[in-house]
């Protein structure tokens, strides 16, 4: 299991790519492909009212979150980088540049 996770602007992200031989979690809209590797994370976006605080750069702002986003691999290569664009992505939608993020790809191992 690879974790792979982002800082910018005083937080972090933190999503997990299984890889060959573990099991991802199952729940609606996992992928149903026995994909080599899978990639789990949550993906948000600031909004006005509702939602959960967020300390960003000092400021509070406010995040909903949509269904976690899963998709699945043929390569590590393949599922590391997509799983590096989508945490830059997130970051991009509370309005923090992509090259602010840090990325950490720490290996777990059973």
């Amino acid at each position: 299991m690879l974790l792979v996770r982002g800082h910018a602007g005083g937080t972090a992200l933190t999503g997990t790519i299984y890889e060959r031989g573990e099991e991802p979690p199952t729940f609606s809209g996992a992928p149903n492909e026995a994909a080599p590797y899978v990639w789990v994370c949550d993906a948000f976006y600031e909004v006005e009212s509702g939602g959960s605080e967020l300390e960003l750069d000092g400021e509070t702002i406010r995040v909903a979150f949509e269904s976690p986003t899963t998709r699945g691999f043929e390569t590590r290569e393949g599922a590391l980088t997509a799983a590096k664009d989508h945490v830059r992505t997130q970051f991009a939608r509370v309005g923090l540049s992509s090259s602010a993020v840090e990325i950490d790809v720490i290996e777990e191992r059973a």
